[in-house]
C-alpha cells in the first residue's frame, strides 16, 4: 500500500488528454467504486478516531494526521449502505474537494488504472444508491462506479449559494445585452449545476444545463447553427472532471471550432493547484476558479463580461 501512490504527482501529464486514473477501492460487498488519483493526498490504514459530539451521522469521526484534524466520512454510510465495521482493517482515503481535505473511510483500496473518459459513462437513470454516481466504467469486465462525492459533500457540510448583497450590487454595471444572452453550465454533478445555477441566476442570466463535456460541445454546435454564438451565449463555466469528454478536451474542442472558438470559457473545479493554471493556457480556457464560492464565481463572471464590453 505504501507504493501504491507514490508517482501520483508525475502522473498529470494525463490531464488535457481526456485521461484519468482512478483508485479503485471497496466499501462492504465486491462492488467496486472508483476516485479520481488527481483528488487524492494520501491512502492510509484507518488510524484511532475520536469521536466528537453533533457529528453528522455518517461522520465516524475525526483524526490526526501530520498535524491536521481531518473529519472522516464513511462512504457506504453516506451513500445509503451499512456502515464499514472492523475500523482496524479499513482504510482512509484522504482527499481534497472544494477547498478542504477530508477522509473517506473504505473497506480496501485496491489498484490504480488509466482509463480514457470516453470509456467514463453518465450512471443509469434509477434511484436509490444510483443518485449518488457521477458516472460509471468498465474494468476487468467488471462494472466500477465513480461516486458524486460532491453530493456527499454537500449533505454531509451544505454550502452557502447565495452571493453577497456586495456582489449583486455591482450587477447594475452590467450592459443589458450581456443579460439577454445564456450562460452555458457544463457540469456531471447535479449539485454542482444546481449551486452553479442559483449563483448566476441571481446575476439575472438564463442558463442552460449540460451534463458533460458532449453534451454541452453538442449543445453549442446546435446553437451556432441559428447564427454567431456570440449573440447567444454570454459565456460558458465548465467542470473539468466529466464522463465521455472533459473540460480541457471541451475548451480544446471549442477553439479548434471556428464557429466557437470566440466564446468565454471559464473552467470551474474542485481540482486545485499550480498545474491546472497551466492547462488553462494550455487548451485556451480565459479563466480558472476553484469550487464553490458563489461571490468568486459571480465575480468571475462579471469579470468576463467586462471584458466582452470594455468600455
Amino acid at each position: 500500500m505504501a507504493g501504491l501512490l507514490d508517482t501520483v504527482n508525475q502522473r498529470t501529464q494525463l490531464v488535457g488528454q481526456n485521461r484519468l486514473e482512478l483508485l479503485m477501492f471497496r466499501l462492504n460487498g465486491r462492488q467496486r467504486f472508483g476516485i479520481n488519483v488527481f483528488k487524492v493526498k494520501e491512502v492510509l490504514q484507518c488510524p484511532p478516531l475520536t469521536i466528537l459530539p453533533k457529528l453528522n451521522s455518517v461522520v465516524r469521526g475525526v483524526a490526526h494526521i501530520r498535524g491536521q484534524t481531518i473529519s472522516v466520512i464513511d462512504l457506504s454510510l453516506a451513500t445509503g449502505g451499512r456502515p464499514i465495521q472492523d475500523l482496524s482493517k479499513a482504510f482512509i482515503i484522504i482527499s481534497e474537494y472544494n477547498r478542504s481535505v477530508q477522509g473517506f473511510l473504505v473497506s480496501s483500496v485496491e489498484r490504480i488504472i488509466n482509463i480514457n473518459w470516453e470509456s467514463i459513462l453518465p450512471p443509469p437513470k434509477g434511484t436509490g444508491r444510483f443518485s449518488y454516481l457521477t458516472a460509471v466504467t468498465e474494468v476487468d469486465n467488471e462494472l466500477v462506479e465513480v461516486l458524486d462525492v460532491e453530493k456527499i459533500l454537500h449533505e454531509v457540510a451544505p454550502v452557502s449559494m447565495e452571493i453577497s448583497d456586495e456582489v449583486l450590487e455591482t450587477v447594475s454595471d452590467i450592459d443589458k445585452t450581456a443579460i439577454e444572452k445564456v450562460i452555458l453550465v457544463v457540469d456531471d454533478s447535479s449539485v454542482a449545476r444546481n449551486q452553479i445555477k442559483k449563483a448566476v441566476s441571481d446575476l439575472g442570466f438564463k442558463i442552460v444545463l449540460a451534463k458533460d463535456g458532449r453534451d454541452g460541445l453538442n449543445k453549442l454546435r446546435e446553437m451556432a447553427v441559428n447564427g454567431p454564438i456570440s449573440e447567444q451565449v454570454a459565456l460558458m463555466i465548465s467542470d473539468i472532471e466529466m464522463p465521455e469528454m472533459d473540460g480541457y478536451t471541451l475548451t480544446a474542442e471549442v477553439r479548434n471550432d471556428s464557429s466557437l472558438n470566440d466564446l468565454y470559457i471559464i473552467l470551474h473545479t474542485s481540482l486545485s493547484g499550480v498545474f491546472n493554471q497551466a492547462m488553462v493556457a494550455k487548451v485556451g480556457a480565459n479563466d480558472f476558479i476553484a469550487k464553490f464560492n458563489p461571490d468568486e464565481l459571480a465575480g468571475a463572471v462579471l469579470k468576463a463580461l467586462k471584458a466582452a464590453d470594455p468600455s
